[in-house]
């Protein structure tokens, strides 16, 4: 099915250099609200702390509720609407576990009926350590982090048949992370500085195709990490899925443009490399538009009609298939447009 016409030609090269700038203007956009935030807004999955869904079957203000919950010795809770407003149902959450036990429930439901004078129904209460938060968070991070290098050694092993230089890399680069992190060693910090490493691992071992395709993932993830902290939307497990699964799609929109450029180099290899990458673009871009867009339409309907279990997964999802699709188009290949160029540079 050809949903754009054979033939066409637009510049995707030519424009590079807008679509460095705008990626270049949401990074520090992500790094300015990252910083206003103190961070990734993590919930409870990755902070620990207690969360409790209660429905009240009449309107009740939030600071009556808050007020019961720190009689019951809730430090800080927070106390937000779920959902339509007039179905006075709240989701509270608290850094802290100080309150446990079986009777928890009870306990929440006897207090709010005392301060809200409406009976409340428990939906749900989930606890989750402190410890436990942060081993999770540890794991999420190291998955992302893992699963870069695993997709490096495909790319690489199949476009420039270089399975074992990059699979020693990868392999050196994952053990050291893993025996620095049983050392409690920050991350965040440390899983920045392998990914930073690896690029200039790839670039002195002229692995062009496997820096291209991890420097647009690494480019999906933080565009789209950026875009949930500008709307305070919590990082949960469901994230980092959708995260983890955004990878693979990016992943395959960037195999299919390289597997294009890779095919046009033999057979229309009189072309100068630029015209070639934009030309395998155009060639691949019905196929493209026509897998996002298939792709969109049941998220918009898991956004609209999923509820708001599902709500921030599906909105992360289509972020994610927006940014990278975007990404296949002005970030991986052009990447591999400018190592061409350096390397020529460096040969003459």
């Amino acid at each position: 099915m050809q949903f754009i016409k054979p033939g066409i030609n637009i510049d995707f090269t030519g424009r590079r250099f807008k679509a460095y700038t705008l990626s270049f203007a949401l990074t520090i956009m992500t790094i300015i609200s990252l910083l206003i935030h103190g961070g990734p807004n993590y919930g409870i999955d990755f902070s620990g702390g207690l969360l409790i869904q209660v429905k009240f079957t009449q309107n009740v203000p939030i600071e009556k509720i808050r007020s019961g919950l720190n009689q019951m010795g809730m430090k800080n809770p927070s106390v937000q609407n779920f959902g339509e407003i007039a179905n006075s149902e709240f989701l509270i959450r608290t850094s802290g576990s100080e309150i446990g036990g079986e009777s928890l429930s009870q306990t929440v439901t006897k207090s709010l009926q005392e301060s809200t004078g409406a009976i409340p129904e428990i939906r749900r209460i989930e606890m989750v350590g402190a410890q436990v938060g942060q081993d999770l968070r540890t794991k999420a991070l190291l998955a992302i982090f893992y699963s870069l290098l695993f997709i490096s050694i495909y790319i690489s092993g199949r476009f420039e048949m270089k399975w074992i230089v990059s699979g020693i890399i990868a392999g050196a680069l994952m053990s050291v992370v893993y025996l620095l992190a049983i050392f409690n060693t920050g991350i965040p910090l440390l899983i920045t500085i392998a990914l930073i490493v690896t690029l200039l691992l790839f670039g002195y071992m002229k692995l062009k195709y496997a820096m291209g395709a991890v420097v647009s993932l690494i480019h999906d993830v933080v565009i789209t990490i950026g875009i949930l902290s500008i709307l305070d939307i919590e990082i949960s497990l469901q994230i980092i899925a959708a995260l983890l699964t955004l990878i693979g799609y990016s992943l395959n929109d960037t195999i299919v443009v390289f597997d294009r450029i890779r095919e046009n180099l033999i057979h229309a290899n009189k072309l100068s490399m630029e015209k070639i990458i934009n030309k395998s673009i155009n060639d691949t871009l019905s196929r493209t538009v026509l897998t996002g867009s298939t792709t969109l339409f049941p998220l918009f309907a898991l956004f609209f009609l999923g509820g708001e279990i599902i709500h921030d997964f599906a909105f992360t999802m289509i972020v994610g298939i927006i940014v990278g699709t975007y990404s296949s188009f002005f970030i991986a290949s052009p990447i591999l447009l400018l190592s061409e160029k350096t390397e020529i540079k460096k040969s003459k």
